[in-house]
Protein backbone atom coordinates (compact mmCIF):
# COMPACT_ATOMS: atom_id res chain seq x y z
CA UNK A 1 0.00 0.00 0.00
CA UNK A 2 1.23 3.47 -0.78
CA UNK A 3 -0.71 5.20 2.00
CA UNK A 4 -0.59 3.62 5.45
CA UNK A 5 -3.17 6.06 6.85
CA UNK A 6 -6.16 4.92 4.78
CA UNK A 7 -7.52 1.64 3.46
CA UNK A 8 -8.56 1.59 -0.24
CA UNK A 9 -12.15 0.46 -0.80
CA UNK A 10 -14.32 -0.51 -3.75
CA UNK A 11 -18.06 -0.06 -4.15
CA UNK A 12 -19.85 -2.69 -6.22
CA UNK A 13 -23.11 -1.28 -7.55
CA UNK A 14 -23.28 2.15 -9.15
CA UNK A 15 -26.96 2.81 -8.40
CA UNK A 16 -28.39 5.27 -5.90
CA UNK A 17 -27.10 3.51 -2.79
CA UNK A 18 -23.63 2.92 -4.20
CA UNK A 19 -23.34 6.50 -5.43
CA UNK A 20 -24.48 7.98 -2.13
CA UNK A 21 -22.00 5.72 -0.33
CA UNK A 22 -19.18 6.86 -2.62
CA UNK A 23 -19.84 10.49 -1.77
CA UNK A 24 -19.88 9.66 1.94
CA UNK A 25 -16.54 7.88 1.64
CA UNK A 26 -15.03 10.84 -0.23
CA UNK A 27 -16.38 13.44 2.19
CA UNK A 28 -16.54 11.82 5.58
CA UNK A 29 -14.42 8.66 5.82
CA UNK A 30 -11.65 8.88 8.41
CA UNK A 31 -9.71 5.75 7.49
CA UNK A 32 -10.87 4.90 3.95
CA UNK A 33 -9.88 6.02 0.47
CA UNK A 34 -12.20 5.59 -2.50
CA UNK A 35 -10.45 3.33 -5.04
CA UNK A 36 -12.95 1.93 -7.55
CA UNK A 37 -16.64 2.30 -8.41
CA UNK A 38 -17.97 -0.86 -10.04
CA UNK A 39 -21.08 -1.12 -12.22
CA UNK A 40 -22.51 -3.06 -15.14
CA UNK A 41 -24.13 -0.17 -17.02
CA UNK A 42 -21.56 2.06 -18.77
CA UNK A 43 -24.19 4.83 -18.96
CA UNK A 44 -25.07 4.87 -15.26
CA UNK A 45 -25.01 8.20 -13.47
CA UNK A 46 -23.02 6.63 -10.66
CA UNK A 47 -20.10 5.68 -12.91
CA UNK A 48 -20.21 9.05 -14.65
CA UNK A 49 -20.19 10.89 -11.32
CA UNK A 50 -17.33 8.74 -10.04
CA UNK A 51 -15.26 9.54 -13.12
CA UNK A 52 -15.90 13.28 -12.65
CA UNK A 53 -14.72 12.96 -9.07
CA UNK A 54 -11.51 11.26 -10.12
CA UNK A 55 -12.46 7.77 -8.97
CA UNK A 56 -11.46 4.80 -11.11
CA UNK A 57 -14.42 2.98 -12.65
CA UNK A 58 -15.31 -0.23 -14.40
CA UNK A 59 -18.55 -1.25 -16.07
CA UNK A 60 -17.51 -4.90 -16.25
CA UNK A 61 -18.82 -5.85 -12.83
CA UNK A 62 -16.81 -7.95 -10.42
CA UNK A 63 -14.55 -9.31 -13.16
CA UNK A 64 -13.66 -5.74 -14.09
CA UNK A 65 -12.85 -4.96 -10.46
CA UNK A 66 -10.51 -7.93 -10.13
CA UNK A 67 -8.75 -6.86 -13.35
CA UNK A 68 -8.38 -3.24 -12.19
CA UNK A 69 -4.79 -2.09 -11.57
CA UNK A 70 -4.29 -1.74 -7.84
CA UNK A 71 -6.99 -4.29 -6.97
CA UNK A 72 -4.54 -6.12 -4.72
CA UNK A 73 -4.45 -3.06 -2.44
CA UNK A 74 -8.21 -3.08 -1.89
CA UNK A 75 -8.99 -4.62 1.48
CA UNK A 76 -12.69 -3.72 1.87
CA UNK A 77 -15.54 -3.76 -0.65
CA UNK A 78 -19.13 -2.63 -0.27
CA UNK A 79 -21.70 -4.72 -2.12
CA UNK A 80 -24.72 -2.60 -3.09
CA UNK A 81 -26.10 -4.93 -5.74
CA UNK A 82 -28.53 -7.79 -5.05
CA UNK A 83 -28.77 -10.85 -2.84
CA UNK A 84 -28.36 -13.15 -5.84
CA UNK A 85 -25.24 -11.40 -7.09
CA UNK A 86 -23.76 -11.14 -3.61
CA UNK A 87 -23.22 -14.88 -3.27
CA UNK A 88 -20.69 -14.90 -6.12
CA UNK A 89 -19.18 -11.57 -5.10
CA UNK A 90 -18.58 -12.85 -1.58
CA UNK A 91 -16.97 -16.06 -2.82
CA UNK A 92 -14.59 -14.32 -5.23
CA UNK A 93 -13.63 -11.51 -2.87
CA UNK A 94 -12.99 -13.94 -0.03
CA UNK A 95 -10.43 -15.73 -2.22
CA UNK A 96 -8.62 -12.41 -2.57
CA UNK A 97 -8.77 -11.62 1.14
CA UNK A 98 -11.20 -8.72 0.71
CA UNK A 99 -13.62 -7.99 3.54
CA UNK A 100 -17.19 -7.41 2.32
CA UNK A 101 -19.76 -4.99 3.73
CA UNK A 102 -23.04 -6.43 2.44
CA UNK A 103 -25.90 -3.99 1.85
CA UNK A 104 -28.07 -6.65 0.16
CA UNK A 105 -30.59 -9.02 1.81
CA UNK A 106 -28.21 -11.98 1.31
CA UNK A 107 -27.11 -12.06 4.97
CA UNK A 108 -24.29 -14.56 4.45
CA UNK A 109 -22.33 -12.99 7.28
CA UNK A 110 -23.39 -11.81 10.74
CA UNK A 111 -25.88 -8.97 11.12
CA UNK A 112 -24.24 -5.70 12.18
CA UNK A 113 -25.84 -2.59 13.63
CA UNK A 114 -22.89 -0.28 14.43
CA UNK A 115 -24.21 1.19 17.69
CA UNK A 116 -25.05 -2.27 19.02
CA UNK A 117 -22.59 -4.96 17.95
CA UNK A 118 -19.93 -3.59 15.60
CA UNK A 119 -17.07 -4.08 18.07
CA UNK A 120 -17.79 -7.81 18.22
CA UNK A 121 -17.61 -8.13 14.43
CA UNK A 122 -14.64 -5.94 13.47
CA UNK A 123 -12.63 -8.97 12.35
CA UNK A 124 -15.41 -10.61 10.32
CA UNK A 125 -14.76 -11.25 6.62
CA UNK A 126 -18.36 -10.56 5.60
CA UNK A 127 -20.96 -8.57 7.53
CA UNK A 128 -24.57 -7.80 6.64
CA UNK A 129 -26.15 -4.40 7.28
CA UNK A 130 -29.61 -5.93 7.89
CA UNK A 131 -32.23 -3.50 6.46
CA UNK A 132 -33.06 0.19 6.75
CA UNK A 133 -35.81 -0.61 9.25
CA UNK A 134 -33.43 -2.79 11.20
CA UNK A 135 -30.73 -0.12 11.37
CA UNK A 136 -33.28 2.38 12.66
CA UNK A 137 -35.14 0.26 15.18
CA UNK A 138 -32.88 -2.51 16.48
CA UNK A 139 -30.85 -0.05 18.59
CA UNK A 140 -34.08 0.82 20.42
CA UNK A 141 -35.04 -2.81 21.02
CA UNK A 142 -31.53 -3.47 22.28
CA UNK A 143 -31.70 -0.41 24.55
CA UNK A 144 -34.81 -1.84 26.18
CA UNK A 145 -33.47 -5.40 26.40
CA UNK A 146 -30.31 -4.11 28.05
CA UNK A 147 -32.53 -3.09 30.97
CA UNK A 148 -35.24 -5.77 31.06
CA UNK A 149 -36.27 -8.86 29.07
CA UNK A 150 -38.26 -7.98 25.92
CA UNK A 151 -40.92 -10.64 25.40
CA UNK A 152 -42.12 -9.20 22.08
CA UNK A 153 -40.88 -6.39 19.84
CA UNK A 154 -42.70 -5.05 16.79
CA UNK A 155 -41.37 -2.39 14.46
CA UNK A 156 -43.18 -0.46 11.76
CA UNK A 157 -41.00 1.30 9.19
CA UNK A 158 -42.77 3.87 7.04
CA UNK A 159 -40.80 5.18 4.06
CA UNK A 160 -41.59 7.46 1.16
CA UNK A 161 -42.79 5.44 -1.80
CA UNK A 162 -40.48 7.43 -4.05
CA UNK A 163 -37.47 6.26 -2.02
CA UNK A 164 -38.32 2.59 -2.59
CA UNK A 165 -36.66 1.41 -5.77
CA UNK A 166 -37.32 -1.84 -7.64
CA UNK A 167 -34.91 -3.72 -5.39
CA UNK A 168 -36.77 -2.72 -2.24
CA UNK A 169 -40.14 -3.50 -3.78
CA UNK A 170 -39.00 -6.90 -4.99
CA UNK A 171 -37.63 -7.83 -1.57
CA UNK A 172 -40.46 -6.91 0.81
CA UNK A 173 -40.65 -10.48 2.12
CA UNK A 174 -36.90 -10.55 2.68
CA UNK A 175 -37.14 -7.20 4.48
CA UNK A 176 -39.69 -8.45 6.96
CA UNK A 177 -38.01 -11.81 7.51
CA UNK A 178 -34.49 -10.41 7.87
CA UNK A 179 -35.55 -7.56 10.13
CA UNK A 180 -37.68 -9.81 12.34
CA UNK A 181 -34.79 -12.22 12.78
CA UNK A 182 -32.32 -9.43 13.56
CA UNK A 183 -34.70 -7.95 16.14
CA UNK A 184 -34.31 -11.24 17.99
CA UNK A 185 -30.65 -11.98 17.27
CA UNK A 186 -29.24 -8.48 17.85
CA UNK A 187 -32.07 -6.66 19.59
CA UNK A 188 -32.55 -9.39 22.15
CA UNK A 189 -36.32 -9.78 21.85
CA UNK A 190 -37.81 -13.22 22.43
CA UNK A 191 -40.20 -12.68 19.51
CA UNK A 192 -39.70 -10.06 16.80
CA UNK A 193 -41.97 -8.77 14.05
CA UNK A 194 -41.33 -6.23 11.28
CA UNK A 195 -43.73 -4.31 9.05
CA UNK A 196 -42.85 -1.92 6.21
CA UNK A 197 -45.17 0.73 4.75
CA UNK A 198 -44.54 2.51 1.45
CA UNK A 199 -46.16 5.90 1.91
CA UNK A 200 -47.30 7.46 -1.40
CA UNK A 201 -47.80 10.96 0.06
CA UNK A 202 -46.65 13.95 -1.98
CA UNK A 203 -44.47 15.73 -1.19
CA UNK A 204 -42.63 12.65 0.12
CA UNK A 205 -42.43 12.28 3.89
CA UNK A 206 -39.33 11.54 5.93
CA UNK A 207 -38.75 8.01 7.15
CA UNK A 208 -40.71 7.28 10.32
CA UNK A 209 -40.23 4.24 12.55
CA UNK A 210 -42.34 3.04 15.45
CA UNK A 211 -41.01 0.51 17.95
CA UNK A 212 -43.23 -1.39 20.39
CA UNK A 213 -41.72 -3.56 23.12
CA UNK A 214 -43.63 -5.65 25.64
CA UNK A 215 -41.76 -6.10 28.92
CA UNK A 216 -42.55 -7.08 32.52
CA UNK A 217 -45.00 -4.84 34.36
CA UNK A 218 -42.45 -3.98 37.06
CA UNK A 219 -39.70 -2.90 34.64
CA UNK A 220 -37.81 0.27 35.60
CA UNK A 221 -39.19 2.93 33.23
CA UNK A 222 -36.56 5.52 34.15
CA UNK A 223 -33.72 3.14 33.26
CA UNK A 224 -35.45 2.11 30.03
CA UNK A 225 -35.87 5.72 28.95
CA UNK A 226 -32.26 6.56 29.80
CA UNK A 227 -31.03 3.53 27.84
CA UNK A 228 -33.12 4.56 24.79
CA UNK A 229 -31.78 8.10 24.86
CA UNK A 230 -28.22 6.78 25.09
CA UNK A 231 -28.76 4.59 22.00
CA UNK A 232 -30.31 7.45 20.04
CA UNK A 233 -27.20 9.52 20.76
CA UNK A 234 -24.95 6.67 19.57
CA UNK A 235 -26.84 6.27 16.28
CA UNK A 236 -27.04 10.02 15.69
CA UNK A 237 -23.23 10.15 15.87
CA UNK A 238 -23.11 8.52 12.42
CA UNK A 239 -26.65 9.27 11.19
CA UNK A 240 -27.15 12.97 12.11
CA UNK A 241 -30.79 12.95 10.95
CA UNK A 242 -31.77 10.19 13.41
CA UNK A 243 -33.94 11.43 16.28
CA UNK A 244 -36.78 10.73 18.67
CA UNK A 245 -40.01 12.22 17.43
CA UNK A 246 -41.58 12.49 20.89
CA UNK A 247 -41.09 11.30 24.46
CA UNK A 248 -40.93 7.57 25.16
CA UNK A 249 -44.38 6.25 26.10
CA UNK A 250 -45.25 3.59 28.68
CA UNK A 251 -48.63 1.84 28.97
CA UNK A 252 -49.85 -1.00 31.20
CA UNK A 253 -51.33 -3.78 29.05
CA UNK A 254 -52.57 -7.34 29.30
CA UNK A 255 -50.07 -9.69 27.68
CA UNK A 256 -51.57 -11.89 24.96
CA UNK A 257 -51.71 -15.52 25.99
CA UNK A 258 -49.03 -16.52 23.51
CA UNK A 259 -46.67 -13.95 25.03
CA UNK A 260 -47.60 -14.31 28.69
CA UNK A 261 -45.76 -17.61 28.78
CA UNK A 262 -42.51 -15.69 28.27
CA UNK A 263 -43.18 -13.30 31.15
CA UNK A 264 -43.68 -13.56 34.89
CA UNK A 265 -47.37 -12.62 34.77
CA UNK A 266 -50.28 -12.00 32.42
CA UNK A 267 -49.80 -8.22 32.50
CA UNK A 268 -46.94 -6.20 31.18
CA UNK A 269 -45.63 -2.83 30.11
CA UNK A 270 -45.76 -1.60 26.52
CA UNK A 271 -42.88 0.67 25.56
CA UNK A 272 -43.60 2.83 22.49
CA UNK A 273 -40.86 4.76 20.70
CA UNK A 274 -41.42 7.03 17.69
CA UNK A 275 -38.44 7.84 15.50
CA UNK A 276 -37.68 9.97 12.46
CA UNK A 277 -34.77 9.61 10.06
CA UNK A 278 -33.84 12.50 7.77
CA UNK A 279 -31.25 11.84 5.08
CA UNK A 280 -28.09 13.90 4.75
CA UNK A 281 -28.91 14.60 1.07
CA UNK A 282 -25.38 13.86 -0.13
CA UNK A 283 -26.75 12.29 -3.30
CA UNK A 284 -30.19 11.03 -2.35
CA UNK A 285 -33.02 13.41 -1.35
CA UNK A 286 -33.43 14.24 2.33
CA UNK A 287 -36.68 12.26 2.56
CA UNK A 288 -34.77 9.06 1.70
CA UNK A 289 -33.63 8.52 5.27
CA UNK A 290 -34.21 4.80 4.78
CA UNK A 291 -31.37 4.68 2.26
CA UNK A 292 -29.18 7.19 4.08
CA UNK A 293 -29.18 5.17 7.29
CA UNK A 294 -27.97 2.12 5.36
CA UNK A 295 -25.08 3.92 3.69
CA UNK A 296 -24.19 5.76 6.91
CA UNK A 297 -24.14 2.50 8.87
CA UNK A 298 -22.03 0.83 6.18
CA UNK A 299 -19.56 3.72 6.22
CA UNK A 300 -19.24 3.57 10.02
CA UNK A 301 -18.69 -0.19 9.86
CA UNK A 302 -15.98 -0.01 7.19
CA UNK A 303 -14.27 2.96 8.86
CA UNK A 304 -13.96 1.12 12.16
CA UNK A 305 -12.77 -2.04 10.44
CA UNK A 306 -10.15 0.00 8.60
CA UNK A 307 -9.00 1.62 11.85
CA UNK A 308 -8.49 -1.87 13.33
CA UNK A 309 -6.45 -2.98 10.33
CA UNK A 310 -4.34 0.17 10.21
CA UNK A 311 -3.49 -0.21 13.89
CA UNK A 312 -2.45 -3.82 13.27
CA UNK A 313 -0.25 -2.82 10.33
CA UNK A 314 1.46 -0.11 12.38
CA UNK A 315 2.03 -2.55 15.23
CA UNK A 316 3.55 -5.05 12.84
Amino acid sequence: MNDNTRVPVAIIGSGNIGTDLMIKVLRHAEHLSMAVMVGIDPESDGLARAARLGVATTSDGLDGLVATPGFRDIRIAFDATSAGAHARHAEVLARHGVTVIDLTPAALGPFVVPSVNLDANLDSDNVNMVTCGGQATIPIVRAVSDVTPVHYAEIVASIASRSAGPGTRANIDEFTETTSRAIEVIGGATVGKAIIILNPAEPPLLMRDTVYCLVDADADTARIEASIHAQVTKVAAYVPGYRLKQAVQFDRVALPRRLAKHGASSTGLKVSVLLEVEGAAHYLPAYAGNLDIMTSAALRTADQMAARRLAAWVAA
